[in-house]
């Protein structure tokens, strides 16, 4: 069963995240901005069950792929 994220993650961490990131931030705000993920939810439903337990939303998993690359070039420059 494919999930979405319904809300923010408040129930999850004490800060925000969009409190704690930077306005400036390349990869969190700027990506985010033009990077348009709607279509995801309607490309993926037929490969999740209809029953069972919901999954990690999809987009979220794509942003955190996006977030791991971004760390780990940050890693290699220093």
């Amino acid at each position: 069963m494919m999930a979405r994220m319904m809300g923010d993650q408040s129930q999850l961490f004490y800060d925000r995240l969009d409190d704690v990131v930077p306005d400036d931030h390349l990869v969190l705000r700027g990506i985010s901005a033009v990077l348009d993920l709607s279509w995801v939810h309607a490309a993926l439903a037929p490969h999740y069950p209809k029953i069972g337990r919901p999954s990690i939303d999809p987009v979220l998993m794509i942003r955190g792929t996006g977030l791991t690359a971004s760390a780990l070039q940050r890693l290699r420059q220093l």
